[in-house]
């Protein structure tokens, strides 16, 4: 027995047909009726021969001289991420808190962003990096208060940014970002800057990898583990 040889991939056109195949062609055929393009007995005798086809390519033989079966398909529009995250989403409670009084703190490198995550600094710096963060939630909330202080966030440049603040006799800047993935993070910015300073921006040439892909990695990790690997 030759263990080496590996059975062939089906070909496309040889996959049995699903319900939803056969939906999608009728959905073209009837398309076609309305438009003239075909008439009432073609119609019947094409949809009569799509409920009793059995593959794809038996599928795509009633509609292969019809426009829209040559068509891609449309993306969908996309969806403005919106100034607020969505309520109840985010918990009151900080999943961390980064005080600087008098003094100077960071959150950089490969940490867990959590879901909110508070920063203040009073007479002193905060330094919050998530462009090496690991997103475990799609919205991240930070609220960043400044009191003659200075609190710099940084984010990776493929997710979406948002802030809702102001400053007194400071400044309170958030440079809006988005993402062109819709399951990218969004990273929400919350504060003051009372005779001080919170700003916020992407840090190019750092990007994020999808949440998907992070699932995936995070049950891979569990897997390897249980196998004690």
């Amino acid at each position: 027995m030759d263990l080496q040889k590996h059975t062939a991939p089906t070909p496309a056109t040889e996959l049995r047909a699903s319900d939803a195949d056969r939906d999608r062609v009728a959905d073209i055929l009837r398309e076609a009726l309305a438009e003239g393009r075909l008439t009432a007995d073609e119609h019947a005798e094409r949809v009569d021969g799509v409920l009793h086809a059995k593959t794809v390519g038996e599928l795509e033989v009633f509609i292969r001289d019809l426009p829209a079966a040559h068509q891609r398909p449309t993306a969908p529009a996309y969806t403005p991420v919106p100034p607020r995250p969505t309520p109840g989403a985010i918990p009151v409670e900080a999943d961390a808190n980064v005080v600087a009084v008098f003094s100077s703190a960071m959150r950089r490198g490969r940490w867990r962003a959590g879901r909110r995550l508070h920063a203040y600094a009073v007479f002193g710096s905060v330094e919050i990096d998530l462009s090496e963060a690991i997103f475990e939630y799609q919205q991240v909330v930070i609220k960043a208060v400044s009191v003659f202080g200075d609190v710099q966030i940084r984010v990776p440049e493929n997710i979406s940014l948002r802030g809702t603040g102001g400053g007194v006799l400071g400044n309170f800047e958030v440079s809006p970002l988005d993402s062109v993935d819709s399951d990218a993070p969004v990273v929400y910015v919350d504060g003051w800057a009372v005779l001080g300073n919170v700003e916020a921006r992407p840090k190019r040439g750092r990007r994020v990898a999808d949440i998907l892909d992070r699932v995936h990695d995070k049950v891979d990790r569990k897997l390897r583990k249980h196998l004690g690997h």
